[in-house]
Protein backbone atom coordinates (compact mmCIF):
# COMPACT_ATOMS: atom_id res chain seq x y z
CA UNK A 1 0.00 0.00 0.00
CA UNK A 2 1.24 3.48 -1.32
CA UNK A 3 1.39 6.26 1.36
CA UNK A 4 -0.02 9.85 0.98
CA UNK A 5 3.87 11.00 0.32
CA UNK A 6 4.62 8.05 -2.16
CA UNK A 7 1.64 9.45 -4.44
CA UNK A 8 2.57 13.22 -4.34
CA UNK A 9 5.24 12.39 -6.78
CA UNK A 10 2.64 11.31 -9.41
CA UNK A 11 4.31 11.56 -12.92
CA UNK A 12 1.08 13.40 -13.90
CA UNK A 13 2.22 15.73 -12.10
CA UNK A 14 5.72 16.43 -14.20
CA UNK A 15 3.17 16.50 -17.75
CA UNK A 16 3.68 19.37 -19.57
CA UNK A 17 0.52 21.93 -20.81
CA UNK A 18 1.28 20.32 -24.49
CA UNK A 19 1.42 16.61 -23.07
CA UNK A 20 -2.36 17.21 -20.85
CA UNK A 21 -3.96 18.36 -23.53
CA UNK A 22 -2.72 15.16 -25.89
CA UNK A 23 -4.66 13.19 -22.94
CA UNK A 24 -7.01 15.19 -23.54
CA UNK A 25 -6.62 17.54 -20.45
CA UNK A 26 -9.20 20.07 -21.24
CA UNK A 27 -11.71 17.30 -20.41
CA UNK A 28 -9.86 16.63 -16.89
CA UNK A 29 -10.73 18.50 -14.33
CA UNK A 30 -10.08 17.77 -10.48
CA UNK A 31 -12.22 19.49 -6.87
CA UNK A 32 -10.33 20.80 -4.46
CA UNK A 33 -11.47 21.84 -0.95
CA UNK A 34 -9.42 25.13 0.46
CA UNK A 35 -9.62 27.26 2.98
CA UNK A 36 -10.41 31.10 2.64
CA UNK A 37 -7.34 32.63 3.27
CA UNK A 38 -5.84 29.81 0.77
CA UNK A 39 -8.01 31.08 -1.98
CA UNK A 40 -7.75 34.37 -1.09
CA UNK A 41 -3.84 33.80 -1.93
CA UNK A 42 -4.62 32.33 -5.21
CA UNK A 43 -7.23 34.81 -6.38
CA UNK A 44 -5.52 37.58 -5.22
CA UNK A 45 -9.20 38.52 -3.19
CA UNK A 46 -8.92 40.26 0.26
CA UNK A 47 -12.78 39.98 1.64
CA UNK A 48 -12.96 36.44 1.32
CA UNK A 49 -13.67 34.99 5.01
CA UNK A 50 -10.13 33.59 6.04
CA UNK A 51 -11.57 30.50 7.85
CA UNK A 52 -14.25 30.04 5.57
CA UNK A 53 -14.50 26.45 3.35
CA UNK A 54 -14.74 26.61 -0.40
CA UNK A 55 -14.61 23.91 -3.12
CA UNK A 56 -12.76 25.19 -6.31
CA UNK A 57 -12.94 23.23 -9.78
CA UNK A 58 -9.05 23.16 -11.65
CA UNK A 59 -8.57 21.92 -15.00
CA UNK A 60 -6.03 19.59 -14.79
CA UNK A 61 -3.35 21.97 -16.42
CA UNK A 62 -3.68 23.90 -13.10
CA UNK A 63 -6.31 26.95 -14.17
CA UNK A 64 -8.80 27.35 -12.00
CA UNK A 65 -12.55 27.16 -13.44
CA UNK A 66 -14.67 27.70 -10.78
CA UNK A 67 -15.29 28.51 -6.96
CA UNK A 68 -18.26 27.60 -4.55
CA UNK A 69 -18.78 27.43 -1.19
CA UNK A 70 -20.86 24.27 -0.92
CA UNK A 71 -20.09 20.97 -2.96
CA UNK A 72 -23.42 20.46 -4.33
CA UNK A 73 -23.07 24.10 -6.35
CA UNK A 74 -19.62 22.24 -7.59
CA UNK A 75 -22.08 19.01 -8.38
CA UNK A 76 -25.07 21.20 -10.20
CA UNK A 77 -21.97 23.09 -12.46
CA UNK A 78 -20.08 20.16 -13.81
CA UNK A 79 -23.26 18.26 -14.11
CA UNK A 80 -23.65 21.13 -16.60
CA UNK A 81 -19.94 20.39 -18.57
CA UNK A 82 -18.97 17.56 -20.29
CA UNK A 83 -15.94 16.76 -18.70
CA UNK A 84 -14.35 13.24 -19.54
CA UNK A 85 -12.97 12.78 -15.98
CA UNK A 86 -13.12 14.46 -13.06
CA UNK A 87 -10.88 13.46 -10.35
CA UNK A 88 -11.93 14.61 -6.77
CA UNK A 89 -9.37 15.15 -4.62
Amino acid sequence: MQTREQNQDNPLRHLTRAQFMALGGNAVVYVKQIKGDQLAELMSEDDLPQDGEFHIVVSADGSPLMVADTQDAVSDWLSERNFGIVALH
